[in-house]
């Protein structure tokens, strides 16, 4: 029911705000169009799109006539043909739009077009399914380390490292317009992103709240319209969820990074100087130091060592490595012929060239 006491410049803003919304479900629309692309054999389904058109007529209702509806949509399926026929490369990040993943994986192809995936399984499983071509998913920050989910997932991944993408993260604090920023007393972000901003959470005296997504705390303090709360995320995210940025670079060190690695179902066929692997080696003493020895003795340059519980085969570990050297380099073969030997289980994870902040 309309309010009678609305003036002028309220019914406005209330149009502008379903005009938002608005674009928004047509992104979120054009983006299962994306996923929808390797589903289907061809691109024009006449059944279907009959099945559409049916579906916007029954529902065409008030002042929204049957007619405006159908041509609506006629332009709506006409430019979801056109970017499926395009053939842009999808790239899967976890969280929404705005989100830290999404900035990186527009710094790996400003081309592709990131699609938003709930959790950082569903990363691996739609590029694993091959809905999306690449998904992007951080490995490690500078400030709190390994992203534990994401290095367990690796574990037992058929997927390759096709490349990586180190990218400063830079957090702001964001809350709905017109906020007192005193009367905030709850914050919600995503693990990393709390953890990265202990500091400022501590002097604030502010109650901090885990949740699945730096960029979805964002959209949740705004769609719920959530008083005496905010949210830590992306500067860009303000703008996109309707938020004003309370204060910005809140994070306890201003050099901040987080790499993160582009995976994809194939290896990357371009020449690389870098290359990541997973191994586990037998419970008996020395058995992993016999392995760096093979690397040691190579004269193989190590930039990563990292240990996990393996989760499916508890008491047992493992270990990743992460080295300069090419895969095409008959030193890193056989250096890698020998951890494979001497080995429980051994991966190679991929070849690529290693990237610069």
């Amino acid at each position: 029911m309309a309010d009678v006491k609305l003036d002028l410049d309220d019914v406005r803003r209330k149009i502008d705000l379903i005009d938002f919304r608005i674009i928004k479900l047509l992104n979120e629309r054009m983006e299962y169009v994306m996923r929808l692309r390797r589903l289907k054999d061809g691109i024009t389904d006449q059944k279907r799109e009959q099945i559409v058109m049916g579906n916007v007529q029954k529902h065409s209702q008030g002042l929204v006539r049957p007619s405006f509806s159908e041509k609506l949509f006629n332009e709506i399926i006409s430019e979801s043909k056109k970017i499926q026929q395009e053939g842009l490369k999808s790239i899967g990040f976890q969280g929404e739009h705005g989100a830290y993943g999404e900035d990186a994986a527009l710094k790996f192809d400003n081309t592709g077009i990131p699609l938003p995936c709930r959790q950082f399984v569903d990363v691996f499983d739609e590029v694993g399914s091959g809905q999306i071509d690449f998904g992007v998913v951080p490995v490690e920050n500078s400030l709190e380390g390994a992203v534990t989910e994401v290095n367990d997932l690796l574990v037992g991944t058929e997927l390759k490292i096709f490349g990586e993408v180190r990218f400063p993260i830079h957090h702001s604090l964001l809350a709905l317009p017109e906020t007192d920023y005193r009367e905030i007393k709850a914050v919600y972000s995503h693990p990393q992103a709390l953890a990265q901003c202990r500091g400022f959470i501590a002097r604030n005296n502010l109650e901090p709240i885990p949740f699945y997504d730096t960029a979805g705390a964002a959209k949740m303090i705004s769609d719920t319209k959530a008083k005496a709360a905010a949210a830590i995320a992306s500067a860009s995210c303000a703008e996109l969820y309707n938020l004003e940025i309370i204060k910005e670079e809140i994070e306890d060190d201003k050099s901040n990074f987080t790499r993160f690695l582009i995976l994809a179902k194939e290896s990357n066929k371009e020449p690389g100087n870098k290359c990541s692997i997973v191994f586990s080696t037998k419970h008996e003493a020395g058995t992993l130091f016999a392995v760096l020895k093979v690397f040691s003795d190579a004269g193989i340059n190590l930039t990563r060592i990292e240990s996990r519980p393996i989760r499916t085969d508890p008491g047992k570990y493992a270990f990743f490595l992460d080295f300069q050297g090419s895969d095409r380099d008959t030193k890193v073969i056989g250096a890698l012929e020998q951890v494979n030997q001497k080995a429980v289980m051994f991966k190679f994870l991929g070849c690529y060239s290693e990237a610069k902040l």
